[in-house]
This record gives C-alpha cells, sequence and structure tokens, in this order.
C-alpha cells in the first residue's frame, strides 16, 4: 500500500563489460613498399629509394636489399613522392602516390642507363585495388569527410557508404537510461555482426566505449570532422596486426600540420522553418534550432620539422518536442469511474495532485495532457595534434581529444529537471625509430576515458518532487508510481534509476617492421588494462505498481519493490587483454603477394576491486560462488592463423 515504510525487496545491479574481441599491437600508418630494376629487368642491388611527405617534406631514406626490395611502414597517410637513383642509371621520380590509413601501397621503379643527375619522372595513375593486400578495405579521404553533408557532422556515419556495413535499430536519443546503458555511439553491423564487435581506432589507440561499442557524444555522434585527416572502413579479412574485434575495424587518423598555414572557420545552422508537425503537435510545430560552429588551423612551428594541428567544435541546440501522457480526469480522481463509483483512500490523495490535470480530449476515465517541452543541448569538442622529426630516424606525434557534453530536459509531468551528461577524452603518443633500411620499430602509449551519466536529476521544477512527506521510505522523495492505462509518473528527485559509468582504458603498443629479401614482416605486443567502474541504480526510491486506475484509487497495489537500504554500491570491474602477433607479406613475384600471420590474444577473467561479484557455478550449486574467479578463462588457446593471397 502507499504509505511511508520500507517493504523489504532486494535490487543489487552488478554491470560486465563483456569484450568478446581481445587486443593486439596496431599502428595508424600506411607502407609503401616496391622493387628497383634497371629497364631490363635485372636487380639493381645499390639503388637509393627517397619517400617524400608532399605536404611537410619529411623524407624517408633507405637502401633497396640484394633482391632490388624496400619496405617503408608506418608512414603518415598523405600524398608522396617516391624517386630511385643508382650510380650508373638516370632517377626515377614517381609522383602523385597517395597513402591512405593502414593502406599498402606498391611502386616499382625500372631505371634506365644514363647520367645520375637526369632525372625521370613517371606518371600513373593508382589502382583502387591494393595489389599486396587480400583484405577488404575500403578509405574515407579528407575531401569526402569534409565536404559530403552528414547530419549531425558524425564522420563515422560515411562509414555506411562501403558494402557490407549497415546500422542497427536502438533506442531513441533522450534523457533516459534506455540509450546510455547500452552506449551513446551509434550502432552499425559489419559484414552482419554485432555492433559491439567492432574496433574504433584513433591514431592507433581504440576510443570504443564503456559498452565496447561505438564512441558517441550527447547527440548521439562523433564530432570533429574538421579534425579527420582520413579513415578506413575493414569489413573482413583483417590482417594479424588487427585485434580486439570479431567484425569490422574503423581506423581513422588525424590531421596534421603542413609547411603551409591553413585555418578555417564554420557554421552550420539547421532550424524548424520546414518541420512538418506530427499528430500530436499542436498548431505550430515545436521550435528547434541546432548551431554548430567552430575553427580549425595548423601550420608549421619549424618548417620541415614540426607541425601542429588543432579543431574547436561547438554544438548548441533547443529541440522541442510534445510529450502525450494519459492522466486520471477530474471525475476519477473524485472516484467516479465509468465502471461504478469506487471509495479514494485518503492515503491516495495526495498522490493525485501528482498526475496533471488533462488539458485535451477525455475519454472514460482519462485524459490527455500535452506538455510541449524542450530539450537543450550544449556540447564542446576539440583535438589537438602536433608531429615532430628529430632526424630521419626519429619521429614523435602527440594527439589529444577532448569532448564533453549535457542534455537537459524536464520530465513526462513537467516536476522535475533532469540531465544526460557524456565526457570522453583520449590520448596518445607515438615513436617511431628507423634502425637501419631493413628494421624499424614503433613505440605508441594511448589512453581513453569515457564518462556517461544518465538519467540524472538535477533540480525540481514543481516543489511536489522533492516533498520527503510523498516518500515510500527513509525520508526520500516520492518514487515511481506506475498504474495500468495512465502514463507512469515518473517519480521526484533520484527516483529514476541512473547508469553512471567512467571507463578508463589504458593502451601501449609495441610493433617492430623487418624486410627479409622479399619479406616485409611486422610483429608485436600490447597489453590494455581497463578500468570500469560502474554504478546502476534501478528504481531506488521505490516503486508501486497497479494493475487498474481503481486498484490505485483503493489503495490496492499489486506489486512495490525497492533496493535494500544501503545495498546499491559502485563495482570496480578490472580487466587485462594481452596481444602479440607475426605477419608476412611475402612478394613472390610482381603480381602475387601472399599474407600470412598468426595472433594470439587473452584476456584475464573480469575481476571486482572488492570482491563483489556473484555467481552459480553450476545449476545444481546450492550456494552461488562470491567473488574471483568470476568464470573460467576460456581465452587461453586464442590462436588465430591468417592465410590470404593477392
Amino acid at each position: 500500500m502507499l504509505r511511508n515504510r520500507l517493504v523489504p525487496a532486494g535490487l543489487l545491479a552488478a554491470l560486465l563489460i563483456s569484450h568478446s574481441g581481445m587486443l593486439l599491437a596496431q599502428v595508424e600508418g600506411g607502407m609503401i613498399s616496391g622493387t628497383v630494376k634497371d629497364t631490363s629487368n635485372a636487380v639493381i642491388a645499390k639503388a637509393r629509394v627517397a619517400i617524400v611527405n608532399i605536404e611537410t617534406q619529411v623524407t624517408r631514406n633507405l637502401d633497396v636489399n640484394a633482391q632490388g626490395f624496400y619496405s617503408a611502414p608506418n608512414l603518415v597517410p598523405g600524398n608522396y613522392s617516391v624517386s630511385a637513383s643508382s650510380p650508373g642509371f638516370k632517377m626515377v621520380s614517381r609522383p602523385g602516390v597517395t597513402l591512405t590509413v593502414g593502406g599498402s601501397v606498391i611502386v616499382d621503379l625500372a631505371l634506365p642507363v644514363g647520367d645520375t643527375n637526369e632525372r625521370v619522372e613517371v606518371t600513373a595513375t593508382a589502382s583502387d585495388v591494393e595489389p599486396s593486400s587480400s583484405s577488404l578495405d575500403f578509405a574515407v579521404n579528407a575531401t569526402t569527410v569534409r565536404e559530403l553533408p552528414l547530419n549531425g557532422r558524425d564522420w563515422t556515419s560515411l562509414a555506411l557508404l562501403q558494402p557490407g556495413v549497415g546500422t542497427v535499430d536502438q533506442s531513441a536519443l533522450a534523457v533516459s537510461n534506455q540509450r546510455a546503458n547500452r552506449g551513446l555511439g551509434s550502432q552499425l553491423s559489419i559484414g552482419g555482426n554485432r555492433p559491439q564487435q567492432n574496433n574504433y581506432r584513433l591514431d592507433g589507440v581504440t576510443i570504443n566505449d564503456y559498452s565496447n561499442g561505438g564512441p558517441g557524444s550527447i547527440l548521439g555522434v562523433v564530432l570533429g570532422v574538421e579534425s579527420i585527416q582520413e579513415f578506413s572502413v575493414l569489413t573482413n579479412n583483417a590482417p594479424a596486426n588487427y585485434g580486439r574485434t570479431g567484425g569490422g575495424v574503423l581506423n581513422a587518423i588525424t590531421r596534421s600540420g603542413t609547411n603551409q598555414f591553413h585555418g578555417s572557420a564554420y557554421e552550420f545552422l539547421r532550424n524548424n522553418d520546414l518541420d512538418a508537425r506530427n499528430f500530436f503537435d499542436p498548431a505550430t510545430a515545436p521550435a528547434f534550432r541546432r548551431n554548430q560552429f567552430g575553427a580549425s588551423a595548423g601550420g608549421p612551428i619549424q618548417r620541415n620539422k614540426t607541425f601542429i594541428f588543432g579543431d574547436y567544435e561547438g554544438v548548441r541546440q533547443a529541440l522541442g518536442t510534445t510529450q502525450v501522457n494519459t492522466v486520471p480526469s477530474a471525475p476519477a480522481r473524485t472516484g467516479q469511474l465509468a465502471a461504478g463509483a469506487v471509495t479514494v483512500d485518503p492515503k491516495v490523495v495526495p498522490y493525485l495532485a501528482l498526475f496533471p490535470l488533462p488539458n485535451g480530449p477525455i475519454s472514460g476515465d482519462t485524459g490527455v495532457f500535452t506538455l510541449p517541452a524542450a530539450s537543450t543541448t550544449k556540447e564542446d569538442f576539440f583535438t589537438t595534434r602536433v608531429d615532430h622529426t628529430f632526424s630521419e630516424r626519429d619521429t614523435l606525434f602527440g594527439t589529444y581529444m577532448f569532448d564533453d557534453g549535457n542534455t537537459t530536459s524536464p520530465d513526462a509531468f513537467n516536476n522535475k529537471l533532469i540531465a544526460t551528461l557524456s565526457r570522453r577524452q583520449a590520448a596518445v603518443l607515438g615513436e617511431t625509430h628507423i634502425f637501419s633500411p631493413a628494421f624499424a620499430n614503433t613505440a605508441t602509449i594511448g589512453f581513453s576515458r569515457v564518462v556517461s551519466q544518465a538519467p540524472k536529476t538535477l533540480s525540481a521544477i514543481n516543489p511536489v518532487a522533492s516533498d520527503a512527506s510523498l516518500g515510500f521510505f527513509g525520508g526520500n522523495p516520492v518514487g515511481l508510481i506506475n498504474v495500468t492505462g495512465l502514463t507512469n509518473f515518473p517519480g521526484g528527485l533520484g527516483a529514476v534509476g541512473e547508469f553512471d559509468f567512467h571507463y578508463n582504458s589504458y593502451q601501449i603498443y609495441d610493433d617492430a617492421f623487418l624486410v627479409k629479401g622479399t619479406h616485409s614482416m611486422k610483429f608485436g605486443t600490447s597489453i590494455e588494462k581497463i578500468q570500469d567502474n560502474e554504478l546502476g541504480k534501478s528504481n531506488p526510491t521505490g516503486q508501486y505498481i497497479f494493475g487498474s486506475l481503481a486498484s490505485f484509487l483503493t489503495n490496492k497495489p499489486s506489486t512495490f519493490n525497492a533496493p535494500i537500504g544501503g545495498a546499491i554500491t559502485p563495482r570496480g570491474m578490472r580487466q587485462a587483454i594481452f596481444g602479440a602477433y607475426f605477419l608476412d607479406d611475402w612478394r613472390v613475384k610482381s603480381n602475387l603477394t601472399f599474407n600470412l600471420g598468426l595472433r594470439y590474444e587473452p584476456a584475464s577473467v573480469p575481476s571486482e576491486v572488492n570482491g563483489k561479484l556473484t555467481t552459480l557455478a553450476t545449476l545444481t550449486s546450492p550456494t552461488p560462488n562470491l567473488g574471483s574467479p568470476y568464470f573460467a578463462n576460456s581465452t587461453k588457446g586464442n590462436f588465430e592463423p591468417r592465410v590470404g593471397f593477392a
């Protein structure tokens, strides 16, 4: 019954983030490789190759090996010029070589006999097919990212242009826990796999959210169109250096500064001038205004050596919606029901005031209460990247991304102001060292943090929302009241179930590149430490459920539930994910490359810092098991071979 006491009931929430795929070392750049021969197809073993980034003039010089083969791994995606020279031969240059993120380009050069000072420029149209990779990989370049019209300017939505990529229906974004507890980002299915099986990478670091889904902000989008150089969508046949995924890989790289100063300022405005009314709207459509604005700039700190690029984007949105609720009619509140009069219990009378009177059509015992409500959103996003070349052998880059947003809105009955809050951060630092033309190493450290709180009660609009005299127990404000046939009363302050995530991912990678004959080999290791601090509240101030309006008026609930006092406590989930791999791109012939690889990717069993995990070992176990181990580790045998050819 509705009265101020605690009814014993237990509710214990322990949310486990389950990562089906594991992690292994991964790098952000691409690779240019090829052979240098003379015009008779004989190997030139003493040739020198120079690979120059057109925008920054950063150059990588290397010598071909005894087989005339060269390979330059982990190059920053962009436009390159590749040239080769050798005593007794003319220099041959191939400009206009475009390298995409994670891509592999073959540039074979044939040197004619002649004076070294003579230069031959070769012009050729690049193929859309990578002739050295058996993976299915689609790149989206900077022009496409920035120039195509995008609703909300979410660059990840361009992945839908690729075959095999589709969206998955999900709860609409609103100030509630129905979307936030599954992740704020958009849900993409790649190759028919679950959205939680994809791996989203920024500058070589995983940025999946706390649900292992796609990253997203308070609006469900990923801002930063101006800060993305390009990204690729790898849909299947991923090589062994990609891990942490059973689905697809979205691999993005941020823009770098160049030797030329460049900048932009932008503003995008969307409003309701051309919006149509829906069936429940009043005479005019609710107001809507979204303003996205920002600026980006980049250039050299020191020409040919140090470059910087930064981007800021802000969103200010006011979205009007028409909320249609079903509430008791005025006669019903006095017990005058269509099926016959009932006596209203005096204990119920104060709670009838929580339901507003109808302001629309009345049918039987109920009427329509329409609330034109406005939700406001504020979001700020920025990214900064710095690149520095210490020498021809050493390069360093660092990236920092920050995204903070909140959406506020009144509840269905306009009693309290609630909000959804989100904040994302990512930091990356990577260094590449060239030990010799045949051996290089890249070390990367990264950090990703996601905070989400939904919904968060901010303040009372109607004083009844904070009135402790109406609470069900313990001096709390009123809880939830569900009456069949009526819109659920969403309770007072702090009554709605809140999901609170503080997710940290610490990542370390080391990748080595070795050229031996016509073999381009990669091998590496990594570790990711996950800290996921969670708090899940379901009906923290209690919930009454009534089977009908008559049972509500006569104070005859069918169900009451509430947490045991003090039982709702945070959970500190911990997990470590390890990775090691080896792959060999073996160029058997000029038109045939084998892609061979092996990956090993075990993970630790998730644990809780205070041992607050419970599991039933078997269906016939007399008591549950408290604490670790949560389950047997099934990942110790995760050996995954990869074989392909192009």
